[in-house]
This record gives C-alpha cells, sequence and structure tokens, in this order.
C-alpha cells in the first residue's frame, strides 16, 4: 500500500500564477455534468521564466484544454496525481479546462454531489479540484462568475455565489441563471446549489440604510421550520454591526439546507451551505438546545463573511485563523442572546472533555499544526475551541475597547487578502501596544498546561501570597515545552462569602511566579480561574468547607460551578477507591448538605440551579484519569447519583412540579431554564421509580426538549414501558428524518448489553441510511462516542464493531470513517486487556488494502 506523504508548514511556497478571474459554466446532468472554467492567468512578478503552472485536480475526467483558444494535446502538460503541469506559458493568458463529473455518485460528500435529487457542493478544504482543474489553494483569490444551465422541470433553483446578474430559459426545457461574485475568494468559498427547494425570504437593512434581501432554501414543506434559522440571522447581522463594526457586501445573502453535508455548515460567500440540522426547528421537532445551536451556527457561519472570506487563510496550517476566531465571535454572540453563565460553562465543558483529551492523546497537535496527511483531519476541537480560547485570551489580556480597536485593524489591514495567524496576533499588538511575543508559544505548543497554585496567609503582615507554577505534559511530537502567557483571573472572599478582593487577572508568564496582595485582613477563600480565563488544568489544595463556601457564595458563576464539580470530583474519587478495596461505598453527609442547599436555594436562573445539581460527565471522568479503572467509574458514578437521588428526592420532586409549564411550548431563556432545571431533577427521580415520572412526563409533553428528556430518564432501564415509549416516538416521528436521527442515538446509547443486537437490527431499517452523515453519526458515533459502558465492554464487541463500522464508511464517506476512529484515542491509558483488545482493531484497520488517506493518518497517529 501506498502510504500517503506529510505535508509541512516549512515548506510552503506561495504560487507562481494567480488567477485573476474565473467564468464557470455547469451542465447539469446528475451522472455527467460537464464543467467548463475560464480563466485568465497572470504569472507574478517574481515567478522565473519556465515556471510551470500547476493546477489541481482529484479524480476528473478532463475533456478539453486549450490555451489562449488552441487546443492542447496531450503531449503539451502533464498529469502527476493531482497535479496537472503545463510549461512554456506566456505571462498572461486564458486556459479554458473542460471536465466531466458524476456528481450522482460522490458519497464522500466533497466537490459537487446530489442530495435528495439535488445539487450542491463542498469545497473546503479540497473539494474544488474534484469539479475542475484550478489552482485549489487558500491564497490563490480569484472573482468568479458562474453560469448554471439546468432542467427548468427538476432544478428550478439554480444558486451560486455573489448576485444575479441575468437569467432565462434556452431550449428543450432548460433554464439559466449567472450569478458574479464581485469581491475576490479562494475556490473553497465557492459554491452552487441546483434543486427543488422552497423559500423563505427577508430583509435586512444595513448600518449604512442599505437593503439586504435575505433567500433561505429549504426541501419542499419545510418553510415553518426555517423561521427560527431567519431570525437568528438577522441577529447575526445586527450583532456583528454592533460588536466588530462589520457590514455586510453583497445585496443579497442566502442560505440553503441540505440533508446530506458532512460538517454543520459552510460559510461559502454569499451562500451558505447548511446541514438541515442547523436550520430546521420547531417546537414539536426540535429541542431547546437545538434552537440554541441553530442561534449559534447560523451566527458563526455569518461572521465568516468578514472573519474568514474578505480576510482569509494563506494555508492550511493557518485553519484557526478563521475557525478559532470565528468560534469566539460566535459564543459571545450566543452568550448575548442566551444566559452568559450557562453558555460559558457548557463550552468549558466541551473543551475539557473534547479538546484536553485531544491534547493528552495520540491526535495532539498545536493551534497552529506543523504538518498533516489530509487536511479533514485537522477540523478539530483543537483548531476550533482551543483556538477560540486564545482569542478569548488575547480578549482578556486587552480589555473591550482595546481588541475592537485590534480587531478593525486586523480587518482594514487584510481585507481581500490571504493572511496568517502572525497578522492577527500582530494587529492585536500594533492597536494596543501589548508585548505579545510570549503569548504566541499558545500557538506552537501541543498540550494542556498543568498550573499548581500555592497559598500562604501571613496574618501579622496582613499579606496573602500565591505561588504558581506551569508545565506542559510531553506530547507525541516530542518538542521542549516552554513557560505561556497565561492570564488567571482569581477573586478572594472572607469566611462569610462576602467578596474582599474583585476579580484581578495574575499574568503567568515564567514557570514559576508569586503573587502577593496587601491589607488582607483575614485569611481569605481564594477563587480561581474565574470565568475560565484560560484553557489549562489547575490544582489547589482546597478544603471541602472551602469549596462549600465558594458553591453557596461566589460571584463569579464559572468559579462556583467550579466548586461544585471538584466536590463531585472528590466524592467519585472516593467511591472509584472504596469499589476497588471491595469496601461499602458511602457518600459524604457534608457533600449531600451542600447539594441540598443549592436545592433549596431561590435562583434568578434556574439553568444554572440545575448545572449545580449536575454530575461531571462520564466522559470526563475518562478524561481526567491517568489510569481509569472504567467498571470501577461506572459504578461509582451511578451509585452517586442514586445517593443524590435518594437524599434530595422531596426537594427533587419539588423542584419538578415547580418548573412544570403549562401552556403552549415557548423558546425563550425563561422557559428554557426552568425546563432544564425540571429535566435534570427528572434524571435523578427516574432512577427512583423504575422510570414512571418519565413515562407520564412523555405520554404529556407538548414540546420535543420534554419528550427527549423523557426517554432519555428511562433509556437505561429495561421494561416493557421503555421499548412502548421507543416504539411511540418511532411511530409518531418517521416522517422527521432529523428527529429520527434523536432516536437512533437514544437507542445507541442505552446502558443494555443487547445494545449492540439493538444496533445490528436499527442498521437494517428504511429509516437508517448509512451513506447519510447525520444518521451514521447518530448511530455508529453514539454508541462509540457516548455509551462508555457498552463500548468498552470487556469483551471487546464494541471495539469490534466499530471497527468493522469505520471499514465499511471507509469506502463510502472518508472523512466521516476517519472521524469515527477517534473513541479509540484514549486507548493507551486502559487496562491491559482492553489495550488488547483495540490493538487489534487498530490493527486490522491500518492493514487493509485500499484505506483512505483519511482514516490511513489517523489510525497511524493512534498506533505510533
Amino acid at each position: 500500500m501506498n502510504k500517503p506523504q506529510a505535508k509541512y508548514l516549512k515548506d510552503y511556497k506561495a504560487p507562481d500564477y494567480r488567477i485573476e478571474s474565473t467564468d464557470l459554466t455547469f451542465m447539469l446532468v446528475p451522472d455527467a455534468t460537464m464543467v467548463t472554467n475560464i480563466m485568465h492567468i497572470v504569472a507574478k512578478p517574481e515567478t522565473v521564466s519556465e515556471a510551470p503552472l500547476i493546477l489541481y485536480g482529484t479524480d476528473l475526467n478532463l475533456v478539453s484544454l486549450k490555451l489562449d483558444g488552441v487546443e492542447l494535446s496531450t503531449a503539451d502538460y502533464v498529469i502527476d496525481g493531482e497535479e496537472l503541469k503545463i510549461t512554456k506559458l506566456p505571462s498572461d493568458f486564458m486556459l479554458q479546462v473542460v471536465t466531466k463529473v458524476n456528481a450522482a455518485a460522490n458519497t464522500s460528500l466533497n466537490g459537487l454531489y446530489v442530495s435528495s435529487g439535488n445539487f450542491c457542493t463542498q469545497c473546503e478544504p479540497h473539494g474544488f479540484r474534484a469539479i475542475t482543474y484550478f489552482i485549489d489553494r487558500p491564497d490563490n483569490l480569484s472573482t468568479f462568475t458562474t453560469t448554471i444551465i439546468g432542467d427548468k422541470t427538476d432544478y428550478p433553483v439554480l444558486l451560486s455565489n455573489g448576485n444575479l446578474i441575468d437569467s432565462g430559459e434556452s431550449d428543450n426545457g432548460q433554464h439559466w441563471a449567472k450569478w458574479q461574485d464581485p469581491f475576490l475568494k479562494p475556490s473553497y468559498l465557492f459554491a452552487l446549489v441546483a434543486g427543488k427547494l422552497d423559500l423563505l425570504e427577508d430583509e435586512f437593512i444595513t448600518m449604512s440604510d442599505r437593503k439586504v434581501t435575505l433567500h433561505l432554501y429549504v426541501d419542499p414543506g419545510e418553510v415553518d421550520k426555517a423561521k427560527h434559522a431567519m431570525e437568528s440571522l438577522k441577529h447575526a447581522m445586527r450583532w456583528d454591526e454592533e460588536k466588530y463594526g462589520r457590514e455586510y457586501d453583497l445585496d443579497i445573502f442566502m442560505i440553503v439546507a441540505v440533508r446530506d453535508f458532512n460538517m454543520g455548515a459552510m460559510e461559502n460567500k454569499g451562500l451558505n451551505v447548511f446541514n438541515s440540522a442547523y436550520i430546521l426547528a420547531n417546537g414539536e421537532t426540535a429541542t431547546d438546545l437545538d434552537f440554541e445551536l441553530i442561534l449559534r451556527v447560523v451566527g458563526h457561519e455569518y461572521f465568516h463573511n468578514w472573519s474568514g472570506n474578505r480576510v482569509t487563510c494563506r494555508d492550511w496550517f493557518q485553519l484557526s485563523l478563521k475557525e478559532g476566531l470565528t468560534v469566539f465571535r460566535d459564543q459571545t454572540f450566543t452568550e448575548d442572546f442566551t444566559s452568559p453563565a450557562i453558555k460559558r460553562i457548557d463550552d468549558v465543558n466541551l473543551l475539557r472533555t473534547h479538546q484536553f483529551a485531544e491534547d493528552s492523546g495520540p491526535m495532539a497537535h498545536p493551534v497552529l499544526p506543523k504538518s498533516y496527511i489530509e487536511m479533514n483531519n485537522f477540523y478539530t476541537v483543537t483548531i476550533y475551541e482551543k483556538g477560540a480560547e486564545l482569542i478569548r485570551m488575547m480578549h482578556t489580556l486587552l480589555g473591550d475597547e482595546l481588541y475592537r480597536k485590534a480587531t478593525d485593524l486586523y480587518f482594514a489591514r487584510n481585507d481581500g487578502e490571504a493572511v496568517t495567524i502572525e497578522d492577527f496576533v500582530k494587529a492585536m499588538e500594533d492597536a494596543s501596544g501589548k508585548d505579545l511575543r510570549h503569548f504566541r508559544r499558545w500557538y506552537d505548543q501541543a498540550g494542556t498546561p498543568q498550573v499548581t497554585v500555592v497559598s500562604e496567609y501571613d496574618a501579622g503582615k496582613k499579606t496573602f501570597s500565591l505561588n504558581i507554577q506551569q508545565y506542559t505534559p510531553e506530547t507525541p511530537d516530542k518538542l521542549e515545552k516552554l513557560p505561556l502567557h497565561i492570564p488567571i483571573a482569581v477573586g478572594l472572599l472572607n469566611n462569610n462569602g462576602a467578596e474582599i478582593l474583585p476579580t484581578t487577572v495574575l499574568e503567568i508568564t515564567e514557570a514559576e511566579q508569586t503573587f502577593t496582595f496587601d491589607n488582607i485582613k483575614e485569611k481569605p477563600v481564594l477563587s480561581l480561574l474565574r470565568g475560565f480565563t484560560a484553557p489549562i488544568k489547575l490544582s489547589y489544595a482546597y478544603q471541602d468547607s472551602d469549596l462549600a463556601l465558594l458553591l453557596a457564595h461566589d460571584t463569579d458563576t464559572f468559579a462556583r460551578y467550579e466548586a461544585a464539580q471538584q466536590l463531585a470530583h472528590r466524592q467519585l474519587d472516593k467511591l472509584v477507591q472504596a469499589y476497588q478495596e471491595n469496601k461499602t461505598l458511602e457518600v459524604d453527609k457534608s457533600y449531600l448538605l451542600a447539594l441540598l442547599q443549592v436545592a433549596q436555594t431561590k435562583f434568578s436562573d434556574k439553568a444554572f440551579q440545575g448545572l449545580l445539581l449536575s454530575l461531571p460527565g462520564e466522559k470526563l471522568l475518562l478524561e481526567r484519569a491517568q489510569q481509569p479503572d472504567l467498571d470501577a467509574m461506572h459504578a461509582a458514578y451511578q451509585f452517586l447519583r442514586r445517593s443524590i437521588a435518594e437524599y434530595l428526592q422531596d426537594d427533587l420532586l419539588t423542584l419538578y412540579k415547580k418548573n412544570k409549564i403549562s401552556g403552549a411550548y415557548e423558546n425563550n431563556q425563561e422557559a428554557n431554564a426552568k425546563r432544564r432545571l425540571k429535566n435534570t431533577a427528572l434524571g435523578y427521580l427516574s432512577l427512583l421509580d423504575d422510570g414512571k415520572l418519565a413515562i407520564e412526563q412523555y405520554q404529556t409533553a407538548n414540546n420535543m426538549t420534554d419528550s427527549m428528556a423523557a426517554l432519555h430518564a428511562i433509556n437505561h432501564h429495561n421494561t416493557s414501558a421503555r421499548d412502548e415509549a421507543m416504539a411511540n416516538f418511532k411511530e409518531r416521528w418517521a416522517a422527521e428524518p432529523l428527529v429520527m436521527d434523536k432516536w437512533f442515538a437514544l437507542q445507541a446509547s442505552a446502558n443494555s448489553d443487547k445494545v449492540l443486537k439493538r444496533i445490528a437490527i436499527l442498521q437494517e431499517d428504511p429509516l437508517f441510511n448509512i451513506k447519510n452523515p447525520n444518521s451514521a453519526r447518530s448511530l455508529i458515533g453514539s454508541f462509540a462516542g457516548n455509551n462508555l459502558a457498552q463500548f468498552h465492554a470487556a469483551n471487546g464487541n464494541g471495539y469490534r464493531f466499530l471497527a468493522e463500522q469505520i471499514l465499511r464508511l471507509d469506502k463510502i464517506n472518508p472523512q466521516i470513517a476517519a472521524r469515527m476512529l477517534m473513541p479509540f484515542a484514549p486507548w493507551r491509558k486502559l487496562d491491559d486487556n482492553r489495550q488488547k483488545l483495540i490493538a487489534e482493531q487498530l490493527e486490522r484497520i491500518a492493514e487493509t488494502e485500499g484505506l483512505s488517506a483519511d482514516s490511513f493518518e489517523v489510525v497511524s497517529k493512534l498506533r505510533a
């Protein structure tokens, strides 16, 4: 097997030619679309004479090639793998490339493909080269004009980037549309959609009083589910004007929702293509979380119009330039329209559960990677979420005013260009005067910093000192880890819970530093890492009583939540040890009393109260443990949940009843918070009554949030009532693919030794389609990623099942197959038996003939 070769950042070289304009014509036929590409190409002034033009293409059927109107023969060019090379060129010329594309057979969902009878494209990162030969690199910016010709009956809607400049009808029932994007863009931002779609139309008046037409296209009959997405778009457009001064630049902004899509969405210039899961929602079919995710993802893709499109990446190593910045923008946008405290905690939990695990395992890589084999594998939580934390830290170090000044400078200085992460950091420095040379290490070093804090109170001098040490554990690259620039927000409370030092940001730059606070009249309780100001693991020797005080009184919501989590972790650690030593499992009364106080306290934000009552997720426990005992961890977790339910039963029932909402479903912050608290209580109570209350809620629910919460609560009960509810849900929602994805995910996550037999049956269900990424993720991904007890069953059946599905998917959609490998990532820290079982499956995958580059890269790193 020929091993795919790595690409290295150090080898970057700008192309010798640039494509100034691109004129595309598509003759749409599902299995034989003709693509005519006419490019105006010029040699750059620094290009040496006789330098070849290199165009990229993947699995293309080349029909013809013309240089300044003269057809080239096969002797005039060379095709070597993905590269088409032409030599002996003038410095300024026109090149016409005609290719034929079989979109109907494209199951990879990259390039041009057919989804539910509609044509669609996905060109990031390298999909455009599957459509036509091109300088398919982010640093090649061109204007695009696109003419689409298709059957008027089959494809009444014809869309591409930019503004519609002409359209008409032609012979034989055909019609055409011509789109022009006046802004320079790389080919990864090209988009085409054609098919039968319903339209939701609106408009937006910009801050300069321009009218922008808004079009949102969905499958026929789905317009009523697109209204929340349209409102989210208008919120995002206004927010970006107010917070960043960014105004939309075209006459029309379009979104298309498609069922078959590898990602969440794609920010193609003026024509965003979305996975329908992040567009379609109403109270019956979508949960509160779905509504929030739609708000966030619509905002994310719209914000890319500036942070990614108008200013784009020089090369793919710089991916976090656009994604880290835009994730930070979408996070703060969502905070402004929901609960800031809940949003921040949810984002931190995502980071800790997934990115910290990535940083501590074989897939660790810096935010600015130094190499890759298949770029699809670098759309990771490190690039996105850790990248966003780096932007957040710079925002913390600069403050609101200077951060806004810096982003204004960044956009003004680099508009219309392909730039690097260094260009962004330089704008932060130039606008603020802040020296960020030390901070740049964050981009180059993989791994999560470990920070240890030791405090000392001097009653005589009335001083309180903090000694802070940092180090970053070794990662697979074996590179030396240098001290980082870490902002840590702290506060001090007295023994009554009153704040005696407001939030203060300490800047850690050395391996060890000491900070001293004067005029502290009594020994304080330290509130650490307020707002989670840095993506670090923090160690401090808290007394349980200190954590209880912070839980009850801290003015910072994240620090208060963190106190609850640390108390829970301590209980779980004790229970794991007791389980391993065959001792009786017991929960400390003081911990239960602290939770009882939370349950009996009146909170203005009921969702936050629900979070304080919630335990850390089992996936976080796995990430946190150095040598996890999976059986002991699962037993301890279930015992603690049941102990909390028993001790707080009456108060949980009171919370459940008080937060029930009568009347029609409403999606607003107050109602969503009540449902979150109520359903947290339901999850505990269902452990005590065999799910009877949950069944009652399911039978009376008038919204998807309550229906799904009820099914989650009974999912692990092996009862006929559980099975009847699942069957009823399927019967009711069989015509709704997105709802059925939720159902498949529930079935796959059930902690039952029969789950693999169920999954085998479900794979034959007509409603399951392994070629659809949402469907594959819902059944296969949910089992491996969310059902830890059964995936890691000691007999290895879960590992064998996942390996079989990965090999099956690799022939259909390599990108999805490679991502399915990630549940294997922590395998080297498991017990010897599980390591052996997983190693066998990784070897099986690695030795498979014809394995894709996507899967080859991931499995190679996992085995290294």
